[in-house]
């Protein structure tokens, strides 16, 4: 069995995906309390609560492949594009650190595996991501780069991301999983006799289905079958051009934690122990497990065939 480990692991979606087509997470980390709280509930306890700045490399075990959905505001549109001028967009460099010390003393990882943003490609030109690709390349890694959207992996939720996996002294050609056929909107998985507190007021409902303000408009959509991208601020209701909102009995109202987390393929299984807010943050940043699988699939067929 692979021996994986795993960093800026959130509540585990990335980790769901690659368990459950069969490797073996061995060790993760991330440094809020609370998604690690959830990660040990319900995946294991093989997580610690720390900042990747304070692990030294030495510290992380021997392991097959390496995951890291490292912080995504230094380039997301959502953010102020900062890229590597953003603390957290040179976490990217210690994930550097970490394979070089890794290859230098265990002669691996051989695979690695990074998400992010769609606007990674993209960011200050493209310049970002060549000087991500290059240092990869330095390394030794064939870098192979994809936007996959999880609406194609079986989950009503448009949330397009950028995959990297970097391949190391394997032979064979890697290829990203193909699209999948959606036969779940958005309808199907919600659930029946919803807590009133999930419901708007009047008076939240008049700011929610608003345009906009001043030079800014949008239009406002709820029931939309396919939700638009959950996103770590869930919490503060945004306006329904940005948010999703449902219509249940005549009235309006937000998602419940539950149903974002179906949207982002976590099974009912999974205990929610944690407030909504942190529910909502966790379930927003998370990597889509149905999408994650499919890509650990693809890498176990790779794998295969070498």
């Amino acid at each position: 069995m692979y021996k994986v480990v795993s960093l800026f692991s959130g509540c585990g979606g990335l980790d769901l995906g690659f368990k459950k087509a069969g490797f073996d997470i061995i060790w993760a980390n991330d440094f809020d309390k609370y998604a690690v709280e959830s990660y040990k509930h319900n995946i294991s306890d093989h997580i610690i609560c720390e900042d990747i700045n304070n692990i030294k490399p030495s510290d992380i075990p021997e392991h097959d492949l390496l995951l890291a959905g490292f912080p995504c505001q230094p380039f997301s549109m959502m953010g102020k594009e900062l890229g590597f001028s953003d603390y957290r967009g040179t976490l990217f460099f210690k994930i550097l650190n970490i394979l070089k010390y890794h290859l230098d003393t265990f002669g691996s990882p051989k695979i690695i595996v990074l998400e992010n943003v769609k606007n990674l490609q993209t960011h200050d030109n493209g310049k970002t991501f060549k000087i991500m690709k290059e240092s990869l390349e330095e390394l030794g890694y064939t870098v192979n780069v994809d936007t996959l959207n999880s609406a194609d992996y079986g989950v009503p939720q448009t949330r397009n991301r950028t995959y990297v996996v970097g391949i190391k002294d394997l032979p064979g050609t890697f290829q990203f999983p193909k699209e999948l056929p959606l036969e779940k909107t958005l309808q199907d998985l919600l659930e029946n006799n919803v807590d009133k507190k999930y419901f708007l007021s009047d008076k939240i409902l008049k700011t929610v289905m608003s345009t906009g303000t001043k030079n800014y408009y949008a239009k406002p959509e709820i029931d939309l079958p396919i939700a638009r991208p959950l996103c770590a601020t869930m919490a503060k209701m945004h306006r329904a051009s940005q948010d999703n909102y449902v219509t249940d009995n005549g009235k309006i109202r937000r998602l419940t934690p539950r149903e974002c987390a179906r949207l982002q393929g976590f099974p009912d299984s999974f205990e929610i122990v944690v407030s909504d807010s942190q529910a909502y943050k966790q379930f927003g940043n998370a990597v889509t497990v149905n999408v994650s699988f499919q890509v650990a699939n693809s890498i176990l067929t790779f794998l295969e065939n070498t």
